[in-house]
């Protein structure tokens, strides 16, 4: 009999204690699910006329939500640039344009102030484009020239090939967990007007490593580079953002498996790469959210002072 009570006790005593980790476990799933995000991300695209480049959209739209879930920030999208203004920026610490760059003029002022405030920007390939005549023409000149640094687009590999990366600057927390060189994802890779190595504001984080040549396949023989500096991740200092020329996936243009445009390669299924971007990506939102507070602070600051804010 008494040895009934005491295994009675012991059993009570063990769901009691059962009951208190489940009740830790539940309280603590839901502090995680309720926290707020570390910070607020808004992804512009257009997506409607290359297939490489809607490919990647799509791509980006269904990776991001889950870096976002584990990483701890929001990711929101809109394919309406109308929405590139300043009292909708503002709910936002990092702005990602993943196809293309805002045309109208009030968008582009409205861009740049946000860049000149302390706003910070991830931009993916074809992002980084002008080609005059085209679309898309060279007639932004502090986004390409200032503030990427490259100037126009000249010219591109073809067809889109996996090159060995060499991480240049070390030291960058967006490069920080990288190897020396890595193989990347397939990819279209550009050509630049202006000489990045020349320019003082701009890091190159990394560039395309010489064993990497042949790039391409042509069929055309300029679209295969055998020699040459082409840097493809890089940061301008003076602001916070980070250019990645990654973003074009391959499409079975010919129709050799089916009649859909099947995507053949995808950007976001490198484990190396997939790091760098994500990286970055905190590394942007640690800068904008640190800024923001360094502008509550003076301006809290400011008020005590009896001074007027700026």
């Amino acid at each position: 009999m008494r040895m009934n009570r005491t295994f009675t006790m012991s059993a009570n005593r063990a769901l009691r204690m059962l009951g208190i980790a489940m009740l830790i476990l539940g309280c603590s799933a839901l502090h995680a699910k309720n926290r707020a995000p570390k910070f607020r991300v808004i992804a512009f695209f257009t997506a409607k006329q290359d297939q490489a480049h809607i490919s990647f959209v799509d791509e980006a739209n269904r990776w991001f939500p889950k870096m976002a879930a584990k990483y701890n920030f929001s990711y929101d999208t809109t394919s309406n640039w109308q929405n590139l203004n300043t009292d909708f920026l503002a709910k936002y610490q990092v702005v990602v344009f993943l196809d293309t760059r805002p045309e109208d003029p009030a968008q582009r002022a409205a861009f740049q102030a946000y860049m000149e405030h302390g706003g910070a920007w991830m931009g993916f390939h074809f992002a980084g484009f002008a080609l005059t005549p085209s679309a898309y023409p060279a007639n932004w000149d502090w986004y390409h020239n200032t503030f990427l640094g490259s100037g126009s687009y000249v010219s591109n590999t073809w067809r889109p090939t996996s090159a060995i990366l060499r991480v240049e600057g070390r030291r960058h927390p967006a490069t920080r967990h990288l190897p020396e060189t890595f193989k990347s994802s397939p990819n279209e890779w550009y050509r630049w007007e202006r000489d990045l190595r020349q320019n003082p504001d701009i890091d190159i984080l990394l560039s395309i490593d010489s064993t990497s040549f042949p790039l391409g396949t042509g069929p055309k023989q300029h679209e295969i580079w055998r020699s040459g500096y082409y840097p493809v991740v890089w940061t301008n200092k003076k602001y916070k953002m980070l250019y990645l020329n990654m973003g074009h996936n391959d499409i079975d243009y010919e129709h050799k498996y089916d009649t859909t445009n099947k995507t053949l390669s995808y950007t976001l299924n490198n484990t190396i790469q997939d790091r760098l971007i994500i990286d970055g990506l905190l590394w942007l939102g640690d800068r904008a959210k640190k800024s923001f507070a360094s502008k509550v602070e003076s301006h809290q600051r400011q008020l005590v002072d009896g001074s007027s804010p700026a």
